[in-house]
């Protein structure tokens, strides 16, 4: 066919409506930062890669439960973060409880499910191996970033205010054998087997020479139902995150023996973690939904946001609790509830600062070795082969350089060393068989 002068210009005519429909359809998608990164490309050669780095979904979702370090994913929703970073459709949905979030993330969002989740950081390394999952099926997951540091508590029942309990909690040693030997029952509350809560209760209990598993009965209860079920006398202590020991002590109900950052300062907590078959299939959506959780972290660690995003996250929607019981350990002023209030105490939740949200490969390990301590894992397990299949830092790091994140925010080392706890016992991360030889109550030889 003769290529005359009205197809040349109709064709430049065509050429100039396609690349007027692909700016609108990459501001819709990619948002105002994207699409001045499209401007600089030119069409002859193919479509430009602006268009192929877009996101190949606009939709996840995402699940979380009612505590204060799935502020990060609540404030990219309300903040409108997802859709600045082209994913507008990410739905951030309420879970029931962690084996909830657990059923949902097997189910996975393409069968009603959800794709990835505000979540206990051991969880994906005990959803990736099938050991929680129904016939211990495998679902591959991947943690993509940390989401807070510290900010969790370990509550007592009033029964035992007198006992004065703190980090140290040998007091409860004899109070809890008395109980048992007058035919009652001693409970201690966590939130799921295996996940932080659980680790750090019994490593608390353990350090006491109280066996968690031989002294008093560990039941699992969800987050939101810990107070309820402290109220009526179900339990005789608990770890929970917040705002749920702060409730407790302003209902007089109980009191705090310790933050969790009393017993390991500045440890990790939840995670941001998705489905491996999700990442690997919307690489560009991941990198987008990362980045606006990161900017999220940001805002949330700002402490003059600290009182909108109280008031945000205790919505009805979200939380459903009164700002009185979310704004004051937000800010790191705690009432423990005995007698004993702090001001300005530096246990308040990192969701930024320190490096919070990146994911260290050193602090998984210690998730995995203390699973192993308890006979989550087995024995023989390659700690650090699991971690670097489930750790996805690499792809922190590539959204932190995309976000603009400054150099001194982005750590050298996937490893941020030894870390000590309240007790003296020291964890290295090279070395995790070391560690576990050094604690007298565990189910490993």
């Amino acid at each position: 066919m003769t290529d005359t002068p009205s197809r040349r210009s109709k064709s430049r005519s065509d050429s100039r409506l396609s690349r007027r429909s692909f700016l609108k359809v990459s501001a819709a998608t990619l948002g105002t930062a994207s699409l001045v990164e499209a401007l600089r490309f030119s069409f002859p050669g193919g479509v430009p890669s602006a268009y192929a780095a877009g996101p190949e979904t606009t939709k996840a979702v995402l699940g979380y439960i009612a505590l204060m370090d799935a502020s990060p994913l609540v404030i990219a929703k309300e903040k409108g973060l997802f859709a600045k970073h082209g994913v507008p459709d990410v739905e951030v949905v309420k879970q029931a409880s962690w084996g909830a979030t657990r059923d949902n993330l097997v189910l996975g969002g393409a069968a009603n499910g959800i794709d990835g989740a505000h979540i206990l950081s051991p969880m994906p390394y005990l959803i990736s191996t099938g050991k929680v999952t129904q016939n211990n099926v495998p679902t591959p997951m991947y943690i993509l970033a940390r989401l807070n540091l510290d900010a969790q508590a370990i509550s007592v029942s009033n029964e035992y205010k007198d006992l004065k309990v703190t980090t140290d909690a040998s007091a409860l040693k004899a109070a809890f054998a008395a109980k048992k030997a007058a035919g009652k029952e001693v409970k201690v509350a966590m939130t799921f087997p295996g996940g932080t809560h659980d680790l750090w209760l019994r490593y608390w209990l353990a350090a006491a020479g109280i066996d968690p598993d031989k002294d008093v009965s560990t039941i699992v209860v969800p987050p939101p139902q810990m107070v309820a079920n402290m109220k009526v006398g179900n339990m005789d202590a608990f770890c929970v995150g917040e705002p749920w020991n702060e409730q407790l002590v302003n209902q007089g109900i109980g009191y705090t023996a310790c933050t969790t950052g009393e017993i390991w300062k500045h440890h990790p907590e939840k995670a941001l973690g998705m489905r491996a078959d999700f990442v690997e299939k919307n690489p560009n959506a991941t990198r987008a939904i990362l980045m606006a959780v990161m900017e999220a972290q940001q805002w949330c660690d700002q402490p003059a946001n600290k009182e909108e995003m109280s008031t945000i996250v205790g919505k009805r929607q979200w939380f459903n609790v009164p700002v009185a019981d979310i704004l004051g350990r937000a800010k790191g002023d705690i009432n423990y509830g005995n007698g004993r209030v702090v001001k300005g105490s530096d246990q308040y939740m990192k969701f930024w600062q320190d490096q919070a949200s990146y994911p260290f490969k050193s602090h998984d390990a210690w998730f995995v070795t203390e699973d192993m301590r308890w006979g989550k894992f087995e024995p023989t397990t390659d700690v650090k082969a699991l971690v670097d299949k489930v750790n996805r830092e690499d792809l922190w790091r590539d959204a932190a350089k995309a976000l603009g994140v400054a150099a001194a925010d982005v750590p050298s080392s996937t490893s941020r060393g030894k870390e000590t706890f309240f007790d003296g016992k020291v964890f290295d991360p090279g070395d995790p068989s070391a560690y576990l030889a050094s604690l007298e109550i565990k189910r490993v030889a």
